[in-house]
């Protein structure tokens, strides 16, 4: 038991040791891992592995912050030696995003366990897909320790990605809040889009599908620099979506995707704005911060920290359709959506159409879209209940 009094859940991590790396005997392997890539106890998997009789560990491989949390989002991470193991580490989030065919060419398996976030957007997701293409290609297992989604998997929101809008904040045709765990997410990705990798899964056990991660006995691990707690995550499917806009989301501060403004936003006048629109679960509090690093470092801005107060009630992604809505009103000529290196709005990329950015434009109530995606969400519901692993 937890000193919550919460049945604790065991982790992919914490089966595979209890089942004695049993499936990994005699095996060499690769592994893809981050720094909350931790078991029950706070134990790095990469230690749990390297210290397992009969498992040799022959390569590392690290995705968005660097396999020890080093490297802040989107800075590309260098191949290096790992200086607490000195193993090889293949950075999967550089010049290459898929393992090259050399740094396989050794192994039996590969073994993943990165943390999810329960998003489309999370990088994270498609390192893992690239993982499983390049395995198959090279004819070897991909074991996936699964862990469960910490805003629960009873729930998705928003549209499914249009390929034609594919990028490595979305390569697949998911709803943006996706109810699945990373092993579901790998089941889907292997079999639904064709991937065709020899997959095992190892499944949490004792996980349902309507607990959150603070309901499960384990200790939170932040999964990024910038979503710090659990809170943070409840809002992120929705406030993620003002990084395609000027405005800044909150990284540079201690609550990031919680606290969004900008230099020319009067706090008051937007958290009116806000609150009139009768949101549940969340309250918009009128805040000034300054950013240390990202949009606007050193500058003063105004803006509203977002406040859950009853996250089985949020819709993030209506909050965070709503929030572009408001800031697009209070924030007049000053407001405009940033591209990426090819021109591209990056908020289609992250909408995964062009849909959400065109609407708002045209002055389209939020909810309206919404709406249009209820029918997509039931598809993917379809979809999704053929790889769930976990009841509700």
């Amino acid at each position: 038991m937890s000193p919550n009094g919460s049945e604790s859940v065991l982790l992919g991590i914490d089966v595979l040791a209890a089942e004695g790396f049993e499936r990994l005997r005699g095996a060499r392997v690769g592994l893809v891992a981050g720094a909350a890539s931790v078991d029950r106890h706070l134990v790095s998997v990469i230690d749990r592995l390297i210290a397992a009789d009969g498992v040799d560990v022959a390569a590392l491989f690290g995705a968005e912050h660097g396999l020890r949390g080093e490297a802040q989002a989107g800075v590309p991470v260098d191949d290096a030696v790992d200086p607490e193991t000195g193993l090889p580490v293949y950075s999967l989030y550089g010049q290459n995003k898929r393992p090259r065919p050399a740094s396989l060419a050794c192994l039996d398996a590969l073994v993943i366990d990165l943390v999810d976030a329960g998003c489309r957007y999370w990088t994270f997701l498609y390192t893992m897909s690239y993982c499983l293409e390049a395995a198959a290609a090279a004819g070897i297992t991909v074991i996936v320790l699964d862990r469960p989604n910490p805003i629960t998997g009873s729930r998705v929101e928003g549209n499914l990605l249009d390929p034609a809008f594919s990028s490595f904040v979305g390569r697949y045709p998911l709803p943006i809040r996706t109810g699945l765990t990373f092993g579901e997410a790998a089941r889907l990705f292997n079999q639904a889009f064709g991937i065709g990798a020899r997959l095992e899964i190892v499944p949490c056990q004792g996980w349902r599908r309507t607990q959150w991660y603070d309901e499960t006995g384990l200790t939170f691990v932040p999964p990024s620099p910038n979503t710090p707690t659990l809170e943070t995550l409840v809002l992120y499917p929705g406030t993620c979506l003002v990084e395609g806009t000027n405005l800044s989301e909150g990284r540079g501060t201690t609550r990031p995707f919680e606290v969004i403004g900008a230099p020319w936003i009067h706090p008051q006048r937007l958290a009116d704005r806000l609150r009139e629109r009768s949101l549940p679960g969340v309250a918009f509090r009128p805040v000034y911060f300054t950013p240390t690093f990202g949009k606007h470092q050193g500058q003063v801005c105004g803006g509203v920290h977002i406040h859950v107060l009853r996250r089985d009630e949020v819709h993030a992604v209506r909050v965070g359709l709503h929030l572009l809505d408001a800031l697009k009103a209070e924030s007049g000529s000053e407001f405009s959506w940033i591209s990426q290196g090819n021109g591209r709005p990056f908020v289609d990329l992250l909408a995964g159409t062009d849909r959400l950015r065109l609407h708002l434009e045209a002055g389209g109530d939020p909810d309206e879209l919404l709406r249009a995606w209820e029918s997509e969400l039931d598809r993917f519901r379809v979809q999704a209940a053929e790889v769930a692993l976990y009841p509700h």
